[in-house]
C-alpha cells in the first residue's frame, strides 16, 4: 500500500507512471508509423516493467515487515532460479547441453558471494541480510549479470557454430581444446563486459548514474552517495566479469569434449521446447479453426449457388 510523503519526497501514484509512459507510447507510435519493427516489443517489456515492479513492491513490502533471514535468503534463491529461467528459456536463442545447470552455477558462484562479501565489508550492513539494503544489492547484481550472460553465451556458441572449421582446423592441427577455443572466449569475454567496462569509465564525467541519482534524492550526501555509487559499481563489474568467465568456460567444455572434438551436436539453435510447444498448440487451434470456417462458409456458398442455378 502506498505511504504518505515524508518531509521533502514528493508522492509518486500510477499517474505520475502514466505521464512516464507516456513517452513510450509515442515511441511506440513511431514505431508503428514508420513500421521499424520495435513498437511490439517496446511496449511489452514496458508492461511487463509494469507488472512486475508491481508485484515486486508487495513482496518486499511484506519482506522488509518480517525483517527475517529465511525471506530473504528465499527471494534470493527466487532471483536467482528466475534469472537462470530467463536466460535458460526466453533470452538466449542458442544453447547448448546442460545450459540450466551451468548458468544456475555461473550465477551462484558470482551474485551470491560477491553480494554478501561486500555487504559486510564495503557496505558495513549488520547483520548483512538486513532487507532494505542487502535485497536492493542482490537485484542490481542479477539485472546486470543476465545481460552479460546472455551476450557472452550468444557469441561463444555463434562462433562455435557458425565458425566450426576454423575450431576444427586447429583442433585437427594438435591444438589443445584449450587453445583452440581461447580466442574465441576472448572476443566473447570482450564483448560482453565491453558494457560494464564504458559504464564504469564515463561515471561522473559523461552520466550522473541511477544509484547516485536516487540515494542524493533520498537524503544523502554527495559524497555518501558517490562513494555507495563506486562500491556498487565495482561490485557490478566482478559479479558480471564472474559470471561470464564460469559460463564461457563451461560452455567451450561441453561443446569441446576431454578428446579435443567439437561436438555440434551438443548445440541447439532450434526454439525452446516450450515456445516449441506453445507455437504447435497455436497452429492446431488455427488450423482447426480455419477448417471450421471454410465449412461453414463453404456450405452457405455452395447453397447461394445453388439457388441461383434453380432460379
Amino acid at each position: 500500500m502506498d505511504e504518505a510523503p515524508e518531509g521533502n519526497h514528493p508522492y509518486l501514484g500510477y499517474g505520475n507512471v502514466g505521464i512516464a509512459a507516456a513517452f513510450i507510447v509515442l515511441d511506440v507510435s513511431v514505431s508503428f508509423a514508420l513500421k521499424l519493427g520495435v513498437g511490439t516489443s517496446l511496449l511489452i517489456s514496458a508492461i511487463r516493467c509494469v507488472v512486475q515492479l508491481s508485484l515486486m513492491a508487495l513482496v518486499l513490502d511484506k519482506i522488509f515487515a518480517t525483517k527475517h533471514p529465511a525471506a530473504v535468503f528465499g527471494l534470493a534463491a527466487l532471483l536467482i532460479l528466475l534469472g537462470t529461467l530467463e536466460t535458460t528459456l526466453d533470452k538466449c536463442k542458442t544453447r547448448f547441453r546442460y545450459m540450466f545447470p551451468s548458468v544456475l552455477l555461473s550465477f551462484v558462484s558470482s551474485v551470491m558471494p560477491i553480494s554478501i562479501i561486500g555487504s559486510i565489508f564495503a557496505i558495513k550492513n549488520v547483520p548483512f541480510w538486513t532487507p532494505e539494503q542487502y535485497v536492493p544489492i542482490l537485484g542490481m547484481l542479477c539485472g546486470t549479470t543476465i545481460s552479460a550472460l546472455v551476450v557472452v553465451i550468444t557469441a561463444t556458441l555463434k562462433e562455435l557454430h557458425e565458425n566450426r572449421d576454423k575450431t576444427e582446423t586447429m583442433l585437427a592441427m594438435g591444438a589443445s581444446r584449450y587453445e583452440a577455443c581461447l580466442p574465441i572466449a576472448k572476443d566473447s569475454l570482450t564483448l560482453a563486459l565491453t558494457p560494464v567496462i564504458n559504464q564504469m569509465s564515463v561515471l561522473g564525467i559523461i552520466s550522473i548514474p541511477g544509484l547516485m541519482s536516487g540515494a542524493i534524492l533520498g537524503g544523502s550526501s554527495v559524497e555518501q552517495a558517490a562513494k555507495l555509487q563506486m562500491i556498487m559499481m565495482f561490485l557490478i563489474a566482478s559479479s558480471t566479469a564472474l559470471a561470464t568467465i564460469v559460463i564461457t568456460f563451461l560452455a567451450l567444455s561441453i561443446v569441446v569434449d576431454g578428446d579435443h572434438r567439437l561436438r555440434s551436436d551438443r548445440i541447439d539453435t532450434r526454439d525452446v521446447a516450450v515456445h516449441r510447444a506453445f507455437f504447435a498448440v497455436m497452429h492446431g487451434i488455427a488450423y482447426e479453426f480455419g477448417r471450421i470456417k471454410e465449412k461453414m462458409f463453404g456450405s452457405k456458398e455452395d447453397g447461394g449457388e445453388h439457388e441461383r442455378l434453380l432460379g
